[in-house]
């Protein structure tokens, strides 16, 4: 199936979101290992995650709408925030996809969920620190973090996306700031 996805994903994604998809696979594929998860699950989870990274707004709220998806006001203004949601829907549809944990796991690479499963994790942390993002420090070090404390390594990346998003201006998602919530108390209880 792998071999299906990427030449979709050649249709319908630019060459470099390509690159950065192959880097969340293999990045899924590597935590997991790390943290003794399934890895063909994360690798299935990260291939996926951006298949509908490219569609139109209104084919997003469109897919979203039929499948029986809650559109709340931030998600309606901002429809690129489906794609998501609706990349788990292209999983299902075109590539026959039936795995609740690996189709949670593409829906909550974007916003994160409180209550997250380690895959959902995985991706999460993988979409956001893959390789491809950069080699700075701070973006290493949060990698040997994600790599040792899956926890602090979602704490971490939402800290650093909402830092992203402050500086760019952007509007952020409510769901965003409760899973850095979620995450920081979840990596407090284990430090205590």
């Amino acid at each position: 199936m792998r071999d299906r996805v990427i030449a979709w994903l050649s249709n319908n994604v630019p060459a470099d979101r390509l690159q950065h998809i192959l880097g969340v696979e293999k990045m899924s594929r590597d935590l997991a290992r790390c943290h003794q998860l399934e890895e063909q699950k994360a690798q299935s989870a990260g291939l996926m995650h951006d298949l509908a990274k490219y569609f139109q707004p209104t084919r997003l709220l469109q897919m979203a709408k039929a499948d029986g998806i809650e559109i709340d006001p931030v998600c309606e203004a901002h429809p690129h925030l489906l794609h998501a949601d609706v990349s788990a829907i292209v999983a299902r549809d075109e590539f026959g996809v039936e795995d609740p944990e690996i189709l949670e796991a593409i829906r909550n690479h974007t916003l994160g969920h409180p209550e997250m499963d380690g895959l959902s994790c995985i991706v999460f942390v993988a979409d956001a620190l893959e390789p491809n993002r950069g080699d700075t420090p701070e973006l290493e070090s949060m990698r040997q973090v994600s790599r040792e404390n899956l926890d602090r390594g979602v704490r971490q990346t939402c800290d650093y996306s909402l830092q992203v998003l402050l500086k760019k201006g952007r509007p952020i998602h409510p769901r965003t700031v409760l899973t850095r919530n979620w995450a920081l108390g979840k990596a407090r209880k284990i430090k205590n």
